[in-house]
């Protein structure tokens, strides 16, 4: 699926169908007859284990929410495009719908506001340019314009040959280089894989730890605004709307197989967290928002999250490419690096030891062995 080495689509099906299927793609079968064995052969000396092959890895780049309206430019990604494109796998949530059709739908309420996105269904194509390889779709603007919006946007994904995650019951899976790689988005609504059922998700995670070698969890939660980039360990609400507990949402996901989990939904960056060993970014902020969203402040502090996982989805490198938001929400370079220096300050406040650490330049320098929810062990 485009260039060589970038991610294709493997396979993206509710989860009562995915076992079935992906033993099939996996090359299951009849197990073979087993040799007779033969007295005088003997295991290869344990000095040779060296010249073993070093597992496969894959470089992921994740930006958080985009929010796209009119005809489609590609000035607007234009700026991100050399690290999206660096990536085997490039991931953002899809804010709002890509279709002409349907009829706007007041589902996410400002005090006496609306706000409903869509978008030219052309903008497909020119985030496929751009560089990404999936987007996600569980999230408040997904339905604006019902179904029939819903439905555009998701052809329009097809036809970009652009993989997409958030359905109730879906896991897409995608290889990314070498590696097959699960994706489950997740949030608090019908229309979406339901982030507030916990023990359903759980399940979707194990069975794609079962047919992926790594599995990746995007979670579209938290309150909203540009006070809303603290996490704890609680119910989050935004307009009397529930959002979910962020930390036992993404703890359990772990918990039951993730390798990584991310998230948007928030606006604003919020902190990294190491937990079980895996990272946790609790908000990616806005990605870009083509004149959608409010760009002032921290609202228009954004980033992405770079990092070479290898096939046991294990953290092997990473940084945060620190970005600054424009007054129409293009994302271009900071060389400030404020992302770095608030992601820092956000991580340290609220994680305490089990905090990611970054470089002054964005670069995640340390790795604990193992994390819990308080603590880390280096």
């Amino acid at each position: 699926m485009g260039t060589p080495g970038r991610a294709s689509v493997w396979l993206a099906l509710p989860a009562l169908l995915v076992g079935g299927a992906a033993h099939a793609l996996a090359g299951g079968g009849s197990t073979p007859p087993r040799p007779e064995p033969r007295a005088a052969l003997k295991p290869p000396p344990v000095r040779h284990a060296r010249h073993a092959r070093p597992p496969a890895s894959f470089v992921l780049v994740a930006g958080g929410d985009v929010a796209l309206a009119g005809a489609p430019t590609a000035a607007t990604f234009a700026g991100i495009r050399p690290v999206l494109s660096s990536a085997d796998l490039a991931v953002a949530n899809l804010e709002g719908t890509l279709a002409t059709g349907g009829g706007a739908r007041c589902l996410a309420k400002a005090g006496s506001g609306c706000f409903t996105f869509r978008a030219s269904p052309g903008w497909a194509g020119v985030l496929r340019r751009a560089g990404f390889d999936a987007l996600n779709v569980a999230n408040n603007h997904a339905l604006d314009f019902g179904r029939i919006g819903q439905s555009e946007t998701l052809a329009a994904l097809r036809s970009a040959r652009l993989a997409y995650d958030g359905l109730p019951g879906q896991i897409t899976y995608v290889r990314a280089g070498k590696v097959r790689v699960a994706l489950i988005g997740c949030a608090p609504y019908q229309w979406a894989q339901e982030l507030l059922d916990v023990r359903s998700t759980t399940a979707l995670v194990r069975t794609a730890a079962r047919h992926a070698e790594v599995v990746v969890v995007y979670m579209h939660a938290g309150a909203e605004g540009a006070h809303a980039d603290h996490v704890a360990d609680r119910e989050e609400t935004y307009l009397g709307e529930r959002r979910g507990n962020p930390v036992r949402f993404a703890h359990a996901m772990v918990d039951a197989g993730a390798d990584l989990v991310f998230a948007s939904g928030p606006h604003v960056l919020r902190g990294l967290q190491w937990y079980g060993g895996r990272l946790v970014a609790y908000s990616l902020g806005n990605l870009a928002t083509s004149h959608t969203l409010a760009t002032e402040g921290p609202l228009g502090v954004s980033a992405l999250l770079r990092l070479r996982l290898d096939d046991r989805g294990r953290f092997v490198a990473g940084s945060l490419v620190s970005l600054r938001l424009d007054a129409g929400g293009t994302p271009r370079f900071d060389p400030r690096r404020d992302a770095v220096h608030l992601v820092t300050s956000l991580s340290r406040q609220d994680f305490g030891r089990a905090a990611v650490r970054l470089s002054p330049t964005g670069a995640i320098v340390r790795k604990p062995r193992a994390c819990g929810a308080t603590r880390c062990r280096a």
